[in-house]
Formats: structure tokens, C-alpha cells, sequence
């Protein structure tokens, strides 16, 4: 039983590392406009939660060990990074970079391989297989904005990115709960243009309650990457408005996005 979304992950990956394979050595200490991480961060984020993911589907048991000493480390610490910056002993650079790119390949293989139903044990609630790589291809997306956004280059996307406005799209009520807000009973109708020039639509069409413009701003939005007000996305109606000044796909406690003019490429 095969499923895009593994491959998706491994190319969305690759462009990253093609960004950074031939950045000189001292970039990689260079600071985002990511809470102050640096690509190394970035990086060394983006190695672990691999790790884990994979780790989920290889052996459980381990899994939950080391997510225990996350929690506890993070505890005390205050903070993922902590635990992050420990685990990679050391590892940075073009080293740490190659590390990345070797693991994320390999592990793009196994889920490609697995059940896309598989159950898989995460830090909040078990997932499938097609979910647990679709969040590390959002979360390879989402992250590797702020290193394009530090490097000064503005990204060309490709139409995997659906995958990331499906998600968007479908944790509209999630949103909603994790701010206590009380659910519509409708969702805005949402109308994207690919990076293709396709056209993704969602939900049933309306004038009143609708969101229409670039996928690749939509997706920046739900993922925080940007602010709404520094999209052309066309916000119609009360429960759209709202809903994109609160919108987030990624899991935990309701996040606020970046202020406005605070994640742009520099």
C-alpha cells in the first residue's frame, strides 16, 4: 500500500540541504527571525524530531524512553532547544547538515515501506504513518522558511505544499478548541492557486465566508511563518478573519503568529 507523502517529505528535505550544501561554514551559526535560533537550530530541530518519528515506527519502547527524558529535561529546562543542543553533541555545520540529509533519506524509505495506517506513539496523541510524515514535511517547510528568510532568498515552491494547506484546512476546529472558542458550525470556503497554477478548493463555495489567493501564503500563514497581514490572501468574513489571525496546523497550545513585518526575507 504506497503513499505519496514519505517522497513528498524526502523532496521537500532536499530542497533545503541544496539551499545549504554550498553555504560557507560560518552561515550555519548565523541567527533567524525564529525565536533567535540559528540554522544550526534549525537544523538540529529538524535532525531529532526525524529521529523520532522514525524512532516511533522502529521501536516503541525506545521511544518512549527518550521522549521521557525530553519532557524531563524540558521541565527544568524551559525549553526543547536544551534538550536538542545536548543530543546533537556538538554536531554543527556542514556536519551537522550531512547528518540531516543522510538520516532523511533512509528514513523517507521505511515510511515509504510502511502501512500508511500504522499507529504510530507521538508526544501528543498516537498518529498514522501518513500523518507523522506529513508533519515532518510541514515542519521541514515551516522551519526551513526562517533559513531561506536568513539566506535571502525567496523560495519556489512546489505543489506538495497541499499537503501542508490540507492541514491547514483541517484543523480549523482545532484552532477554535485550543483557543476556547466555540466551533462554527461552517468552515470559510477556502480557494487556492497552486505554485502549478492549480487551483486547490475546499469546502462548499461562498461569497460571505471565504479565503482565496496563493497556496504558498496560505500555507505560510497556518504555519506562522507569516503574519496575515503580510499575505495578498483575499479574508472574507467574520469566521475567516478570526480564523486566520489565530490559525496554526501544528500540534500543543494555542501559539499567537509572528507580529507583522517581524518574518520576511532579508
Amino acid at each position: 500500500m504506497s503513499f505519496t507523502q514519505p517522497i513528498d517529505f524526502r523532496e521537500e528535505s532536499d530542497a533545503l540541504y541544496a539551499l545549504l550544501k554550498d553555504v560557507d561554514e560560518d552561515r550555519f551559526d548565523q541567527t533567524t527571525q525564529f525565536k533567535d535560533w540559528t540554522i544550526n537550530d534549525v537544523l538540529g530541530h529538524l535532525h531529532f524530531w526525524n529521529y523520532m518519528a522514525d524512532l516511533s515506527m522502529q521501536d516503541e519502547d525506545k521511544f518512549v524512553s527518550v521522549l521521557g527524558e525530553v519532557m524531563a529535561d524540558t521541565k527544568v529546562s524551559g525549553t526543547l532547544r536544551s534538550f536538542e543542543v545536548k543530543w546533537r553533541d556538538g554536531l554543527s555545520g556542514k556536519a551537522l547538515l550531512d547528518t540531516w540529509h543522510e538520516f532523511y533519506q533512509g528514513m523517507a524509505e521505511r515510511f515509504a515501506a510502511a502501512d500508511p495506517k500504522l499507529r504510530l506513539k507521538w508526544a501528543g496523541p498516537d498518529m498514522s504513518a501518513r500523518s507523522s510524515i506529513t508533519a515532518r514535511l510541514m515542519e521541514t517547510w515551516a522551519h526551513g522558511q526562517e533559513v531561506y528568510d536568513a539566506l535571502g532568498v525567496v523560495r519556489a515552491d512546489a505543489d506538495r505544499i497541499k499537503n501542508i494547506a490540507v492541514l491547514g484546512v483541517n484543523t480549523f476546529k482545532f484552532n477554535h478548541m485550543i483557543n476556547k472558542i466555540d466551533v462554527p458550525e461552517t468552515a470559510p470556503y477556502v480557494r487556492l492557486t497552486a505554485p502549478s497554477g492549480a487551483v486547490w478548493e475546499f469546502g462548499e463555495p461562498s461569497d460571505d465566508e471565504r479565503i482565496e489567493g496563493s497556496a504558498t501564503e496560505f500555507c505560510q500563514t497556518v504555519t506562522q511563518t507569516r503574519n496575515i497581514a503580510d499575505t495578498s490572501l483575499q479574508v472574507t468574513g467574520p469566521v475567516a478573519t478570526r480564523w486566520m489571525a489565530m490559525a496554526q496546523c501544528f500540534a500543543g497550545a494555542a501559539t499567537p503568529p509572528p507580529p507583522p513585518g517581524s518574518r520576511k526575507t532579508q
